[in-house]
């Protein structure tokens, strides 16, 4: 199947963010290093690594990751875009293995190599980008009755999950945060596309910031953004790294492209070999991500500290 220019475009555009956020998460590190040599190491609540010029190029570098990740979703549909996040996994394990000298063990080079297989089956059939030429469109998309009906479900269920689960549970503690995580993420994604495109749309010369619909866009992306990096601070804070992150992928992913399934309607176009081939995709990097994370510390004769696998699932916001 031949890819669209749109798809290609949003490819690499996905790729590049997960090759600057991967490698963003090495040169904190080693910023994060050598600051801790002269200072107070920030897991002890120092702050001696902001004057570190290491960990400030990781900054700019995963801030254009995220930059590249945006536009990715004005070109592309979210279900190519959103399983892609998953490279930044592999860039940092490998950059690892050889500059940090965090050793990748075997079958961490077998999950990558699901990862990059099940990434390109998907990039394979992916659906072709919808021509969109207002934000009146998304938003009469966002106003059907199926994707407000799946927007009232995700906040309700969230809100059940924050005020009631939460509280009143430990076992399924973990699974509630994720879950609230993923439900505003998957809305997120939807906000940012919606975001995405009005500034491709004003960029060539059709103004979309005139319309009120855009800023109401605009005010989910913040809204959502802020609860998903506080309960995912909370999962991370409390359970294990490498229980955290491939479920949060999962999770997330799942709910993402099914939101946008229902307001974008990406299948319609396809046939039941090119879904069922996006969903094998899909699987395999699941796979390949379970495995990365599960023996990340195999190859280290001591345990590697969960601070760069934590900073990965921080690029799955948008």
């Amino acid at each position: 199947m031949v890819m669209s220019l749109d798809n290609l475009r949003g490819f690499a555009l996905a790729t590049s963010s997960s090759a600057f956020i991967g490698s963003s998460f090495v040169i904190k590190k080693i910023g994060l290093k050598k600051a801790g040599d002269v200072g107070e190491r920030a897991g002890s609540g120092g702050y001696s690594y902001l004057h570190e010029p290491l960990w400030w190029i990781g900054m700019v570098t995963m801030i254009l990751g995220e930059v590249a990740n945006f536009a990715a979703y004005a070109f592309a549909p979210a279900i190519l875009v959103t399983p892609l996040g998953a490279l930044s996994i592999i860039f940092s394990a490998v950059l690892a293995h050889f500059i940090l000298n965090e050793r990748l063990h075997m079958f961490g080079v077998v999950g990558c190599v699901l990862c990059v297989v099940g990434s390109v089956d998907i990039v394979l059939h992916a659906p072709m980008e919808k021509k969109i030429d207002s934000v009146s469109e998304i938003w009469h998309l966002a106003t059907e009755p199926g994707f407000i009906v799946y927007s009232c479900l995700a906040v309700a269920v969230a809100l059940v999950l924050m005020f009631w689960v939460v509280h009143h549970t430990e076992q399924r503690k973990m699974l509630a945060y994720i879950a609230i995580c993923s439900l505003f993420g998957s809305l997120t994604v939807i906000s940012v596309k919606a975001v995405a495109i009005a500034l491709k749309l004003s960029f060539n010369g059709v103004n979309q910031f005139v319309y009120v619909q855009t800023w109401f866009f605009i005010a989910v992306v913040i809204i959502c953004c802020l609860v998903q990096l506080n309960y995912l601070n909370k999962a991370l804070d409390s359970f294990n790294t490498a229980v955290v992150a491939p479920v949060y992928y999962v999770m997330f992913t799942i709910l993402t492209i099914f939101a946008n399934m229902i307001m974008y309607k990406d299948w319609d176009s396809q046939n039941a070999t090119q879904i069922a081939s996006e969903l094998c995709g899909f699987v395999t990097i699941v796979a390949g991500t379970f495995l990365l994370h599960k023996t990340r510390d195999m190859g280290n004769t001591q345990p590697a500290p969960d601070s760069l696998r934590a900073d990965c699932e921080l690029q799955n916001h948008s």
